[in-house]
């Protein structure tokens, strides 16, 4: 059976008995939505992002089930270490949902774009192409044109407050040498058609840098600088290679160069227009199996 690409909800993990449905005199196991995000060891940021999302998916679609994967093995053995908190790689999620008989199945990453990370995920959920009646893969966060203007939108609603005062939002994305590192200069873009002008979009990892992000900054001749996440959590990125005291911190540095700094520990996740851009990319996948 081919996956379909358009374009649970069990937070501790994927562990327990798929719930039924009684029909006539037989128990249909309920469908699957099973969300895959990179995760984050930041419990707070978790449930207010991840956790949100996971919701949002789960209220739009009573009928399945909406069970929980991450990426990060890292992150997954701290949790377990540190919290007791068990969370299931894809691979262990897969394999649960296969020997709890689940037949229809949505996998929905919640990434930002089509990354290595992404990538990954539609890699390994091919494996098992055949041991599902109808299974199809969501789309990440930004896919559509669309999706850009929604994204961009839900972003300044979101940021309303820092409008004047002779300040500029610079959000921080992750960045990667994938292809999709594109993304980060197509929502630039969409701001720069769109308004308003005052912000700007950097990566921690890729191009643009935070050095570029500082120059723009000084070509505005703006005097205040608010630093936020391009990414679905305020984890470690945003806490520490953002917000940190190291000198090379995007805080600090900005700092050094005279800008007054205000840094908003608030990932996308956090934002209901995010939230529902998910919801939507779900709704599409489960059209596909039509």
């Amino acid at each position: 059976m081919a996956i379909l690409t358009a374009g649970a909800l069990m937070l501790s993990g994927c562990g327990s008995a798929p719930k039924t449905t009684e029909t006539g005199k037989t128990n249909t196991v309920k469908p699957v939505i099973l969300t895959v995000s990179f995760g984050t060891s930041y419990n707070d940021s978790r449930e207010k992002t991840i956790g949100a999302v996971e919701k949002a998916i789960a209220d739009a679609n009573p009928d399945y089930e909406v069970r929980r994967a991450f990426t990060s093995q890292i992150i997954i053995d701290k949790l377990k270490k540190r919290d007791n908190l068990e969370i299931d790689n894809v691979k262990e999620a897969l394999d649960k949902l296969v020997k709890d008989g689940i037949k229809t199945l949505v996998v929905q990453p919640t990434h930002v774009m089509h990354g290595f990370e992404y990538d990954d995920v539609v890699a390994e959920v091919k494996k098992y192409s055949d041991k599902f009646d109808k299974l199809a893969i969501g789309e990440p966060l930004l896919s559509s044109d669309e999706d850009f203007k929604k994204a961009a939108d839900a972003i300044v609603n979101n940021t309303k407050e820092y409008e004047g005062d002779n300040t500029c939002v610079v959000l921080m994305g992750h960045g990667t040498e994938h292809k999709a590192n594109a993304a980060y200069a197509k929502l630039q873009n969409v701001f720069t058609a769109n308004g308003p002008d005052n912000y700007f979009i950097g990566t921690v990892e890729a191009e643009p840098t935070v050095e570029d992000m500082v120059k723009k900054a000084k070509d505005g001749k703006y005097s205040k600088v608010v630093l936020r996440p391009l990414m679905v959590v305020a984890g470690d990125h945003a806490n520490n290679d953002m917000a940190g005291d190291e000198d090379d911190s995007w805080k600090s540095i900005f700092k050094k160069e005279g800008f007054v700094v205000e840094c908003v520990l608030k990932g996308m996740g956090e934002i209901p227009a995010i939230q529902q851009l998910y919801v939507s990319h779900v709704k599409d996948a489960i059209a596909t199996l039509k």
